[in-house]
């Protein structure tokens, strides 16, 4: 099986360089040495013209800027091809001057985290994984969960037992070993590394495994595609373990490399002021390597994390684009849910409106101006979370009318709304 595109993995702390293979972190830090992986672009063709050519729909089409062979088995799901939408009321709202809403809830488990799946599924039977793990919040649970299921991959899921109960439906649904912690998303973060250690299973663990980024930038070069090949001033996206907003910087930094757009966006990380690690270090100038784990505690929860897993290439994101952390309160982010909803019709979970939030309160900041072209990522579908989404409604007034079966009752309560 040929790599021979890929030069190395390359740890973000040291910079020490390894083959590729089933090495996970650098030797020198542990699992705080988290790996790039490096491309050689000179013997990478991937161009527009070959793209549009291309009769791939799925994240797939990118492959030759990925760490697989040409001719690797991928599973049979459609992971990528999510639509992008063209939002002129939302950008009038925002006082931005064009915002497209990028969907990830159109993926088979309803979150971009499919991509990273995908990919995981592919790596682990490239080394013959006998299961294949994971810890997570909900989304990257459900998302192992199924692509593992459409290949007949035994896998362990470990979620906290306050995720929500359509994310763990999802789990049990498609087959797999799930273990509810007792305890937050880090206590069944580590309790999944030492059970894969223990057991020799293939770890799809974000912010660990370095080939997640390599899934989750598929977004980003899609995105691009999407638009033309004209790259947006800002891309926003909610941030909580960091791996998406890395990832999302490597497709750009890809894009750059090999000539398909002319400049890389700002990237704008947006986390809930209740889990807000990154926001905190990028506003105080703290390294993100020694500062402690803070106590998140958010109704988003795809986003809640002590300590951002992926901090490095997260941080790396905002820094290295000129963009900027924003933390947004529990209470905004639900009323961005109904506000997105109305205004693109893309149903979100309470992390993927709290990019569109970040958009506004960029806004208010003077970070993003009235003629700058805005690109938001709505993470995962709003049935993943019917609970909060039900909360959002109700906190902006929207509430259901109850009529008998009864057409002047029915005129009557319409009358009450102004509808006629």
């Amino acid at each position: 099986m040929s790599l021979d595109h890929v030069l190395n993995l390359t740890c973000v702390v040291c910079g020490r360089e390894y083959p590729a293979g089933d090495i996970y972190v650098c030797t020198e830090h542990g699992n705080e040495g988290i790996l790039d992986v490096r491309y050689d672009y000179e013997r990478i063709e991937m161009s527009r013209s070959s793209l549009a050519a291309d009769g791939d729909v799925t994240m797939w089409r990118y492959r030759a800027v990925m760490p697989v062979a040409a001719d690797a088995p991928v599973p049979p799901l459609t992971v990528g091809g999510t639509p992008t939408y063209d939002a002129p009321r939302l950008a009038e709202q925002a006082g931005v001057g064009r915002l497209w809403v990028k969907d990830e809830g159109r993926q088979p488990t309803a979150s971009l985290k499919d991509r990273a799946s995908a990919m995981a599924v592919v790596k682990a039977q490239e080394f013959g994984a006998a299961v294949v793990t994971t810890a997570s919040t909900g989304n990257a649970a459900a998302a192992l969960s199924g692509l593992c299921a459409s290949v007949g991959q035994p896998n362990v899921i470990f979620v906290p037992e306050s995720a929500p109960e359509a994310k763990v439906a999802q789990l049990l649904a498609y087959g797999s070993t799930v273990v509810l912690v007792q305890g937050n998303y880090s206590d069944a973060f580590d309790l999944c590394m030492a059970a894969a250690e223990s057991h020799g299973w293939y770890n799809r663990n974000t912010g660990f495994n370095p080939y997640m980024t390599e899934g989750k930038k598929t977004a980003m070069l899609e995105l691009f595609e999407q638009l033309d090949w004209e790259s947006p001033d800002a891309v926003f996206v909610s941030v909580g373990d960091g791996s998406i907003i890395g990832g999302l910087h490597k497709g750009a930094k890809d894009a750059l490399a090999l000539g398909l757009i002319e400049s890389i966006p700002r990237i704008y990380g947006i986390q809930a002021a209740g889990s807000d690690f990154m926001v905190q270090a990028f506003e105080s100038g703290e390294d993100v390597l020694d500062k402690a784990p803070i106590a998140a505690e958010t109704i988003a929860d795809s986003i809640s994390a002590d300590l951002p897993r992926d901090r490095i290439k997260a941080m790396a994101a905002v820094t290295e684009t000129g963009g900027a952390y924003i933390r947004i309160p529990d209470e905004v982010i639900l009323e961005a849910i109904p506000t997105l909803a109305r205004g693109s019709g893309v149903f979100a979970e309470p992390a993927g409106a709290t990019a569109y939030a970040g958009v506004v309160a960029a806004v208010a900041r003077g970070l993003v101006g009235p003629s700058d072209r805005v690109a938001v990522l709505s993470t995962g579908s709003g049935l993943k979370d019917v609970t909060a989404a039900m909360q959002a409604v109700t906190s902006v007034g929207t509430t259901p009318i109850h009529v008998p079966p009864d057409l002047p009752a029915l005129d009557a309560a319409l009358g009450e709304k102004g509808i006629r």
